[in-house]
């Protein structure tokens, strides 16, 4: 895993890395809420952290090992929120990733879903969409 120095900007774009996704990726706190998980797992994706990926996931749909590939993660953009709050139980996330790899340029699109777990949140599953 790769982390970042506290000045740098978060790749998920919420701000300062050490203000945004550092304490969590750090494991020294957990996300509140279902939006900063899943901004928490699109900088674990860019900072190949397989592991916080693995462990944020829920132990119902996660795989039992994770290989990340070495796409250059270049933004982020959340285009739906469905509940996900401090008081929720489950939430809905949208969002487009940006990527390059080799030379190409791509996108994903999905709406993540996220439940609540032991008090925590975790990620659920996702279901591409056509953006």
């Amino acid at each position: 895993m790769t982390d970042l120095p506290g000045n740098a900007d978060c790749p998920c774009g919420g701000g300062r890395y050490a203000d945004c996704c550092g304490p969590y990726l750090r494991r020294e706190s957990w996300p509140p809420t279902a939006e900063a998980l899943m901004r928490s797992r699109y900088t674990a994706f860019a900072l190949v952290d397989a592991d916080y990926l693995i462990r944020t996931w829920h132990p119902r749909t996660r795989p039992d090992a994770l290989e990340l590939d070495h796409r250059e993660w270049t933004g982020l953009e959340i285009t739906e929120r469905v509940d996900g709050g401090p008081d929720d139980l489950m939430g809905i996330v949208g969002f487009i990733a940006q990527w390059q790899a080799g030379g190409r340029r791509g996108s994903q699109s999905e709406r993540s879903a996220f439940v609540r777990r032991g008090g925590r949140w975790v990620y659920l599953a996702a279901t591409p969409t056509d953006e």
